[in-house]
């Protein structure tokens, strides 16, 4: 059995300082000396040293033994926190921490590393060349004003922010950097931009105003609330013709949903189902969406057939296919459906991305609220009224009140004063023998 070697032994933590300019010998009577070195006077004196958690040995040089001892007792106070970030890569600029923070982030999908890089190429432009240590909160702060003075809406400039932020976090968590300058005190404001709502005559001007091949991918964003790359990518077989319901399976082109909430069935009235069936003829047979000369319309046949028709419809100039979504929101929420239905049908992750998207379309519950709280008053009133008529018509002790308590109480105290008199008296005569 051949013989195990030894385990490495890992370096010492401990740091020191040491004077370069100086070392010791021993003399000729085996004394340690201390004499001038070899390079005295010609490089920096003082050498601060320490290794950190992975083994590796990290120095600097000082003129002055204090800063070497200041900047040492820094060091391994970190390392005892456990945010230690080697010199080295405290000098890593955001630039460069951004390409390699792109670099893993190419697994998303392909829209979302597209906008991921937009975010990117707007933050390189202000940070690109600054030291990832060197950024404070107040720098933050200024550049998301600057933002604001370029003329960016609230709502870009919240998901540039967005993003700044989690390209720190990562930071923070490969050991780049110590903390993230991002918090809520430097956070911009999201914006309060409502979406634009269009109504059923709009919606229906524009179906008829498209070609026919795009008219069931209007029918599937007003009346489903299919987002664009899913309502082009449609199959014939993703809708169930005989019950009414809708499953998108992927998006544009063989690409996976947005998420697993995004596969949740979505069921339509017979009359949409007729509308659907009647033009598939149009297309391939394959996808349900088709452009005009029967190949499968991709999203951006749909776009520029929207954007061809809606000045003529009434719609504003900056209307999208995803504005039809908004309208199906607004009309499940105008008759009456809670929420969760709502979420369900938009096939939102969580109930709160519904609320901040369209709380503001849900009616005014004042009145409501007013009413049932007045019921309580009138099941009072109902109550004590039906106790009113009784007392009236059956005899009762009358409740005594607070004088006539203390009338009694004084007529009593009155009759035993009188009592104890008289008993006095009659005693006096008995003594006297009268």
């Amino acid at each position: 059995m051949s013989k195990q070697p030894p385990p490495k032994q890992r370096r010492s933590q401990r740091g020191s300082v040491e004077d370069r300019w100086c070392k010791r010998i021993k003399d000729a009577d085996g004394n340690s000396v201390e004499v001038e070195s070899a390079v005295a006077g010609q490089v920096t004196r003082w050498r601060a040293r320490y290794v950190d958690d992975s083994g590796r040995e990290h120095t600097r040089h000082f003129d002055r033994k204090v800063q070497a001892q200041q900047w040492l007792d820094k060091q391994l106070a970190a390392l005892v926190r456990g945010d230690h970030v080697a010199p080295s890569d405290a000098k890593t600029t955001v630039g460069e921490w951004c390409d390699t923070w792109l670099a893993g982030y190419g697994t998303r999908r392909a829209s979302t590393v597209r906008q991921a890089e937009v975010h990117v190429k707007i933050i390189k432009a202000h940070f690109g060349s600054v030291p990832m240590s060197a950024i404070k909160p107040s720098d933050v702060r200024a550049w998301t004003v600057v933002l604001k003075k370029e003329g960016r809406a609230d709502s870009y400039i919240y998901a540039i922010y967005s993003r700044f932020s989690q390209i720190f976090t990562d930071a923070v968590h490969d050991g780049i950097v110590a903390r993230n300058p991002c918090s809520r005190r430097t956070s911009p404001g999201m914006g309060k931009q409502r979406p634009y709502v269009a109504t059923t005559r709009q919606v229906w001007a524009l179906y008829d105003a498209v070609p026919p091949g795009v008219r069931p991918a209007i029918l599937l964003g007003a009346h489903a609330g299919l987002r664009l790359a899913e309502a082009a990518a449609l199959r014939v077989t993703d809708v169930d013709f005989a019950t009414g319901v809708v499953t998108p399976s992927v998006q544009w082109e063989n690409k996976p949903l947005k998420s697993d909430t995004a596969r949740h069935s979505i069921p339509i009235p017979a009359e949409m189902s007729q509308f659907l069936a009647e033009a598939i003829p149009l297309g391939n047979g394959i996808q349900i969406v088709s452009d005009l000369w029967g190949n499968a319309g991709g999203p951006w046949t749909i776009e520029r057939a929207i954007r061809a028709a809606r000045t003529q419809v009434g719609l504003p100039d900056d209307f999208r296919f995803h504005d039809l979504r908004h309208y199906f929101a607004s009309l499940l929420i105008a008759s009456g459906l809670d929420v969760k239905v709502v979420q369900a049908r938009l096939r939102h992750a969580s109930a709160k991305t519904t609320l901040d998207t369209y709380g503001h379309l849900w009616p005014d519950r004042d009145d409501t609220s007013r009413a049932a709280v007045a019921a309580v008053y009138q099941e009072r009133e109902e109550q004590w009224g039906s106790t009113r008529r009784e007392s009236s018509s059956t005899p009762s002790r009358r409740t005594p009140t607070a004088s006539s308590e203390r009338a009694e109480r004084t007529s009593s105290s009155l009759s035993r004063s009188d009592r104890s008199s008289r008993s006095t008296a009659t005693r006096s005569e008995d003594s006297l023998g009268l």
